[in-house]
């Protein structure tokens, strides 16, 4: 069902339409210790106004900052809104970095109030707190916690737990009864909502201010491009602080009125799917890669006749299953066996998936491989694509229903513009681009041009309907010593369709051929060793294993062959590939927190790798300072393989 849009036009006034509108439909589910905890809209609304008050009472002012820390949890969305309600501005954080990061955007946006998740969380805000003090900052003075255990006996100074807070917020409420109204008809649409980090790729990263009304503009162009509204719902479980989960599960959510659902914990995402069968679905690319994994795996270890079927009718739906999902015409005879496939395997396979109500689902964050695409589509999940950064609210570019291209990212959202610059950098203007990079007007203006286009820094072209087809990070996209261009992370993205190909980095601009980095999913190569009787002892051992390179080098052969067979990519087959002795990982600064390869950072860090991949060796030593999750550090090393791989003549088209 799809109501009337409010006209509300900051998020709290959204918050208090809804409590009017629907006081008792379900606003926010929890899965706490198994069992669905539920918030009506009413109730939010009751403890958004006691959080904020509690918060006014501890001197919370409008446009002070509130940072946010912790997993997916219903507190932790109503204190974005109580930090609003008061015109203050949340800042979510993204809950793995470790104190050393956090510092950083804590200082940077001058934050003194924290709500953070738990125990884990504020370990990590004191030990924040004291390297601030030692750099002679002050800062961090209030630290509330949500999850009281293994916090009850801590007294430093400024921490309370969240339901002290409340506590605070009703009686300052009935002390100072038009208070809390009064701020939250104060806000304007101009003022700020919210502050995201960008990822930092090239650097430190930089605080995006976006302000109610883009982000409501592009809650709205979302819900109705998807008729989306009461009675759909939403799993939250990817980070608060990634645009993505602050457009889906902030700012549809409060457009559309619909029910956002959050995990038990991040390991019963699957299971808690299952149970409540969300009609609506987002995540990056990487989650539907490990989705595909685990069916992989599983299918691998289920009996001979049911992999059989499963390929049988797995060969049917990469042939027909996208046709029949976009309405295109399809033989009587392949939608029989198409219906007879999807009662044998396509269904179970979306409930084993979580996906058995989904009507509508997307991915963004990075580009996907049409391989990986295509397979949700071919099942029946109407997976499709929408594009933006962190500057536009991730709202740039909308597939519709109906008009959904494998290759390109769809069209000009609804209130957007595209223009391609001269040198192939997308820009974009419209509702939803933002105000300002926090205390960093340098850098605004060299985002933001004359004429309100913000530049993306991505490379994409418009095809004649207007879809835009991102070909890679406009930085990043170069052209080999023969001429042909080489776009990394197409290549990239075709090696991690095959589940044993967790990651992949391709080197190759002003080279004469690509060479490639590949880390393995342990658990997907692991599965498959143990079932060939194969003894390891580990990721490194694993990686090493003459097996285990000859299982990538023929994943490898596959893309080389499908890169000979498209126009201009034969030049960018992959010649040499080495398997990593570890897994690239953002506590080694060779990833974001979004996990998005530092390309550069690796190109450096692994250079002796590099140099050897292109001077024809045959192995290489290498020895790696790791952190581990508890603040040591270690070393690794490892002689790497180098490994040749099999390529293919051009494939030309008949004329």
């Amino acid at each position: 069902m799809t109501l009337p849009p409010l006209p509300a036009d900051t998020f709290p006034r959204l918050l208090a339409a809804h409590a009017a509108r629907q006081p008792d439909a379900p606003a926010v589910r929890e899965k706490d210790l198994g069992i669905w905890q539920t918030w009506t809209w009413s109730g939010v609304a009751k403890e958004v106004r006691e959080i904020a008050c509690g918060l006014a009472s501890l001197g919370f002012r409008p446009f002070d900052n509130l940072a946010i820390v912790g997993a997916n949890r219903p507190h932790l969305y109503m204190a974005v809104i109580a930090a609003q309600s008061l015109r203050g501005v949340p800042v979510p954080l993204y809950q793995d970095a470790v104190a050393g990061e956090m510092v950083f955007m804590l200082q940077d946006a001058s934050i003194d109030f924290v709500i953070a998740e738990d125990q884990e969380q504020v370990d990590k805000l004191l030990e924040c707190r004291d390297l601030l003090t030692a750099d002679g900052h002050q800062g961090l003075r209030h630290i509330i916690y949500d999850d009281p255990k293994g916090l009850r006996h801590y007294d430093q100074p400024g921490v309370i737990s969240y339901d002290q807070l409340r506590e605070l917020g009703r009686a300052f409420d009935a002390a100072n009864g038009g208070h809390f109204d009064a701020a939250v008809a104060s806000g304007v649409a101009s003022d700020v909502a919210v502050i995201l980090y960008t990822s930092g790729t090239t650097g430190r990263p930089k605080g995006v201010c976006q302000t109610h009304a883009s982000f409501i503009a592009a809650g709205h162009g979302g819900v109705a491009s998807d008729r989306l509204g009461p009675g759909d719902n939403i799993m939250s479980y990817l980070p608060m602080a990634w645009v993505g989960d602050h457009l889906f599960s902030v700012a549809q959510w409060l457009v559309g009125g619909f029910t956002l659902n959050c995990p038990e914990s991040a390991e019963t995402v699957m299971n808690d799917m299952r149970e409540i069968g969300p009609s609506y679905y987002f995540g990056p690319p990487r989650t539907f890669e490990g989705l595909l994994t685990a069916v992989s795996i599983r299918m691998e270890d289920a009996a001979a006749p049911k992999r059989w079927l499963y390929a049988k009718f797995m060969a049917l739906a990469q042939r027909v299953g996208a046709d029949i999902l976009n309405g295109a015409p399809v033989g009587i005879g392949d939608r029989f066996m198409y219906a007879i496939g999807n009662a044998l395997v396509y269904g179970p396979l979306r409930n084993v998936l979580g996906m058995s109500r989904i009507r509508v689902a997307y991915t963004a964050g990075a580009a996907i491989g049409p391989d990986l695409f295509r397979f949700y589509r071919s099942i029946g999940v109407n997976l499709k694509q929408f594009y933006g950064q962190t500057e536009t609210c991730a709202y740039v570019c909308l597939q519709q229903d109906g008009k959904v291209k494998l290759q390109t990212v769809g069209t000009a959202a609804p209130g957007m513009e595209l223009r391609i610059a001269d040198n192939g950098e997308v820009l974009v203007r419209g509702v939803s681009v933002l105000k300002e990079y926090y205390k960093r007007p340098d850098a605004t203006a060299e985002v933001l041009d004359a004429d309100g286009y913000f530049h993306t820094g991505d490379a994409g072209v418009l095809d004649a309907e207007g879809h835009l087809r991102i070909i890679d990070r406009a930085k990043d996209v170069g052209r080999m010593k023969t001429g042909a261009i080489f776009a990394p992370n197409y290549i990239e993205n075709k090696l991690k369709f095959f589940p044993q190909i967790k990651e992949a980095v391709c080197f190759g601009n002003g080279r004469d051929e690509v060479c490639a980095f590949v880390n393995i999913d342990f658990e997907a190569v692991g599965n498959w060793a143990e079932r060939r009787g194969l003894p390891y002892g580990g990721y490194v051992d694993l990686a090493g294993k003459p097996e285990v390179l000859a299982l990538i080098a023929e994943c490898v052969s596959k893309v080389n062959a499908d890169l000979a067979a498209e126009e201009g990519m034969a030049d960018t087959q992959v010649a040499r590939f080495l398997v990593l002795h570890k897994e690239l990982d953002p506590d080694d600064d060779e990833m974001t927190r979004t996990r998005k390869v530092r390309r550069g950072y690796v190109a450096e860090k692994y250079a002796v790798l590099v140099d050897a991949l292109y001077d024809g060796k045959a192995e290489q030593f290498i020895e790696t300072q790791v952190k581990f999750e508890d603040g040591r550090t270690g070393v690794v090393s490892a002689t790497l393989k180098i490994v040749e791989a099999k390529r293919f003549g051009a494939v030309r088209e008949a004329a």
